[in-house]
């Protein structure tokens, strides 16, 4: 039994049956109840308001007799089938402020929209692989294993990553360095609960991710967005803006939302001014996995020597979002306290996720995953991408991105505009701006093409883009 809002006034000069009825009328024409859908029975829809028995059947008797109500005996009481044809389109749930200042940045429940963002290519996962890994490990599942497991993380997992990260990203960290997280934003909960200080300052990068910016400012901090370039993030206008600021938020080796690498000379200067503030640089290695010219580029933790980069990595780009694994790296000289925070903060993640995970690395199964899905999103990227050209010729003009998990294409007019449209007609793509705060871009529309999965939905999603893209 869905709610209606059936909230009656018993001060109103209206009979309540009325008040009731009156109800019915509205919840029948909004389409939230539908015809052939059936309404609560007379007895539980007394005992629910709190009215007499006889109050709710004189509502239904007159929703009957004016044709809203069909009685059908023991099957209960129902929308009139025959209101099927004049019965008014669904009332659309209002969008939340989330939606409607990043629409198609939430990827929430099972419904996933052409072009989210944020998605890897779900179909591309060995989930009978990992089936069989789970299910080995619940199996062998000990009493001990049914206990709380360990705030810091699964033992032989953080130790599996700081194994890959030494091979991978060139980081040379302890085990006990590596703490397991619910992903980038539990990173970034555990960061702040541990060092940000109420108001302290934190550069951000302009555009940047949005949910890093929300967060940050609700745990207190004071956001200094600093734009990006060709060479990334412009360190010099921190310097002149907020020298003294405790944080520098940055994803270096792959800038989100741009794609662009910080340049050498910039990744020496940060790490010269957080060495001599006393700073912290918090590095979101996003979608560092995804070059698909040259190698992976090595991490800004890989130059630290002063021990003032706190590094992040999520699973959720490579593997699913669903599993909500990341960990966080943080140096030597931090550990006890990081472990106090996860120890007062966290009540750990999964045990059995983790263990399966572990299992997934140290098998090879990571390393051969990756490999495969480097192919794969070349060849998607390359397959939405000429659909694109050959469906809207210059009026999507695309950036050479050397990796990452999108495409951007620059567009004329406004690109707020045409991912609101877009939005609304069910596509998950972003506009570059939307991600802005201070900085304006050329306008430009980001789609992951990572869940496109042959030519034929290219072209398909290709014809929907060219219509959103024509005025209303």
């Amino acid at each position: 039994m869905k709610t209606l809002g059936l909230n009656l006034d018993p001060t109103l000069a209206l009979p309540i049956y009325r008040q009731l009825y009156e109800r019915f009328r509205e919840a029948i024409a909004r389409g939230t109840l539908r015809p052939g859908e059936r309404v609560p029975p007379v007895r539980g829809l007394a005992s629910e308001l709190g009215v007499a028995r006889g109050t709710v059947e004189l509502a239904y008797q007159l929703l009957t007799s004016e044709g809203y109500l069909q009685a059908r005996g023991p099957a209960g009481t129902v929308v009139s089938p025959q209101l099927a044809e004049r019965a008014a389109t669904p009332a659309q749930r209002p969008a939340s402020v989330a939606e409607q200042v990043h629409p198609g940045l939430i990827a929430h429940g099972p419904q996933i929209r052409p072009f989210q963002l944020g998605l890897p290519a779900l179909d591309a996962f060995p989930r009978a692989l990992w089936a069989r890994l789970a299910a080995r490990r619940l199996r062998q599942l000990s009493p001990a294993g049914l206990a709380y497991p360990d705030p810091c993380g699964h033992a032989p997992l953080r130790q599996a990553i700081a194994g890959y990260l030494g091979v991978s990203r060139g980081i040379t960290c302890d085990p006990a360095q590596v703490f397991i997280c619910a992903s980038y934003q539990g990173a970034l909960d555990m960061i702040s609960r541990t060092l940000l200080r109420l108001g302290d300052k934190v550069w951000h990068e302009d555009p940047g991710y949005p949910r890093s910016r929300e967060l940050m400012r609700a745990a207190g901090a004071k956001l200094v967005p600093l734009p990006v370039d060709a060479d990334g993030l412009r360190v010099m206008d921190g310097l002149e803006r907020a020298a003294d600021a405790r944080f520098a938020a940055v994803t270096p080796s792959q800038q989100s939302p741009t794609g662009v690498a910080l340049s050498l000379p910039r990744r020496l200067a940060l790490l010269d001014w957080a060495a001599d503030a006393g700073s912290w640089i918090i590095e979101d290695d996003y979608d560092s996995e995804y070059r698909y010219s040259g190698f992976p580029l090595p991490a800004l933790k890989s130059l630290d020597r002063q021990g003032r980069v706190l590094y992040t990595g999520t699973f959720s780009k490579v593997l699913f979002p669903s599993l909500r694994l990341g960990y966080l790296v943080v140096p030597e000289s931090q550990v006890d306290g990081f472990v106090r925070s996860f120890q007062t903060f966290s009540s750990g993640c999964s045990e059995l996720l983790q263990a399966t995970l572990c299992d997934f690395f140290v098998e090879g199964h990571f390393a051969r995953h990756l490999k495969r899905t480097r192919s794969l999103y070349a060849a998607r990227r390359q397959l939405l991408r000429s659909a694109l050209e050959e469906q809207l010729g210059d009026r999507l003009k695309f950036a050479d991105l050397p990796g990452g998990l999108h495409l951007i294409g620059r567009v004329d007019g406004d690109d707020r505009a045409i991912a609101q449209r877009a939005h609304a007609n069910g596509l998950g793509l972003q506009a570059l701006n939307a991600w802005c705060v201070e900085a304006r871009h050329e306008p430009a529309l980001m789609l992951s093409f990572t869940n496109v999965v042959d030519e034929e939905m290219a072209t398909r999603l290709a014809e929907r883009v060219a219509k959103v893209m024509e005025r209303p």
